[in-house]
């Protein structure tokens, strides 16, 4: 094996290239400390048999007299500029990546393509011993057709270097690029990428991103804007439609405190007037899930306090019922009791007011009534580990003390109002024997009394405890 190697040293120089191709293709990228490591000791390798031959990259081969000895040689100098090229590259690109990670990706391109260019003139001049002025010359003159005919291109190129040198945007950032929204998962030479809301991937140049207008919906971190907008008629008084809003703006926890939600009346015409709830949510995927719980909070909310959100159809009949008879047709439980049973049922309901911070019903108390919320929001609070935990928030058509008549028992929730609250209060005494009586309100109500169990039962048990595994070291550590 030593004499092969001794004998035949350009043949072993040819194999050590083609081993670099296949281990680099074998190791994979968990691996990449190993890859480089095994490129830079392959160039060595490389560069000690061509030294030890007496090649010298910067001279042409001393072999003319051999053709086929001398046309080995010339290849493999040339080898040894571009296999030194790429080793460069692929080490300056190593340490990019841990500087400025994947932004700096368009930089190590243009970076090599310098670094080759540079091999490249380096082999033809001392290789292959060509007038390197006369090359540049002509060079010059192609590199000028080239750009003439890539002009579109290399302006995608020189935007990508001003997108990566300014970072309007990174990847996974969540933006909007002349009105196409999505999140960024590629920034390369030609085109930034973006992953839609629906799934698809759109592809867009970077001369075009340069140009337009960047939405970056991902800064300052952690806040995303989120609003809605309503039209109510314009006979309304804008103080009540904004009173109901605000309501509904606090019962929707997924609104961040700060900056604060807000309600503004956008417009007014004799046609309608529109008004905006508008605030700040943690993360994109809470955007559909607010906006969609917002639109139902103003809907219960407006409809709590008289208002009716604009339509092209008059309101019937229904808007001349009792606040009471309203509310039962409003409530998810009490909806499909009949219309007489619901007169008799609104008869027997008393108002109830609570300022706001008022406890309505404590923690672990028997209630003997149940309320039906009218308008505003109460807040539902847990104890986990003796500190209090909102749970939900809970606004009109919601029913508070399901428990007390279902079973006598309680839930151990706080139920206290968090903005000026009216209820409507049904007695025990009334109430039961109707539920005795209507089999799917009353079924309807255990439901709803098992969730709320089982929705306390998640947020108070206590987490398992995950116990380290101890190996020998640490038994014989601790046994010394």
């Amino acid at each position: 094996m030593l004499s092969f190697l001794t004998e035949h040293p350009l043949i072993c120089a040819m194999i050590l290239i083609l081993v670099d191709l296949v281990l680099w293709r074998l190791i994979s990228a968990q691996g990449s400390k190993w890859k480089h490591l095994v490129r830079v000791v392959i160039f060595i390798l490389f560069s000690v048999l061509l030294f030890n031959e007496g090649l010298n990259p910067m001279e042409a081969p001393p072999w003319a007299d051999n053709v086929p000895l001398h046309l080995a040689a010339t290849g493999l100098q040339i080898g040894w500029w571009l296999f030194g090229a790429r080793t460069l590259t692929v080490l300056i690109g190593a340490v990019m990546m841990q500087r400025v990670g994947h932004t700096g990706r368009l930089l190590q391109d243009l970076l090599g393509a310098v670094i080759f260019l540079i091999a490249i003139i380096a082999a033809l001049a001392y290789v292959l011993e060509l007038p390197v002025k006369g090359v540049l010359a002509t060079s010059g003159a192609l590199a000028i057709i080239v750009g003439l005919a890539l002009q579109s291109t290399l302006s995608d190129v020189f935007s990508g270097i001003v997108l990566n040198t300014t970072k309007p945007y990174q990847l996974d950032d969540w933006i909007s690029i002349d009105g196409t929204e999505g999140r960024v998962t590629d920034i390369d030479w030609r085109a930034t990428r973006l992953q839609t809301s629906q799934g698809s991937m759109a592809v867009i140049p970077n001369s075009l991103a340069a140009k337009a207008k960047i939405i970056n919906f991902s800064r300052p971190s952690n806040m995303f804007g989120v609003a809605i907008s309503v039209q109510v008629s314009p006979h309304t008084r804008p103080n009540s439609v904004i009173d109901a809003l605000e309501r509904a703006m606090q019962g929707c926890r997924q609104l961040l405190d700060h900056p604060a939600p807000s309600v503004a009346l956008k417009h007014s015409s004799s046609a309608g007037a529109e008004y905006e709830i508008s605030g700040f949510v943690a993360s994109m995927g809470e955007k559909r899930v607010v906006r969609n719980q917002l639109f139902d909070l103003a809907y219960r909310h407006l409809q709590a306090s008289g208002v009716n959100l604009l339509s092209s159809d008059e309101p019937g009949a229904s808007s001349n019922l009792s606040r009471p008879r309203a509310l039962l047709d409003s409530s998810p439980i009490f909806s499909t009791l009949r219309q007489e049973e619901k007169e008799t049922f609104s008869q027997n309901m008393t108002l109830q007011t609570f300022r706001a911070g008022q406890l309505i019903l404590a923690g672990g108390e028997v209630s003997d009534h149940l309320f039906i919320i009218e308008s505003g929001v109460i807040s539902v609070t847990l104890k986990v580990h003796g500190k209090p935990l909102e749970s939900g928030r809970m606004g009109p058509g919601e029913v508070i003390g399901e428990a007390g008549i279902l079973s006598d028992s309680s839930v151990p929730a706080d139920f206290t109002a968090k903005t000026f609250c009216a209820l409507y209060r049904i007695e025990k005494s009334y109430l039961k024997p109707c539920l005795d009586a209507r089999h799917d309100i009353n079924d309807a109500m255990k439901a709803l009394l098992d969730f709320r169990l089982q929705k306390a039962q998640s947020l108070t048990q206590e987490a398992p405890v995950v116990v380290a595994k101890k190996g020998f070291l640490h038994w014989l550590r601790h046994r010394a």
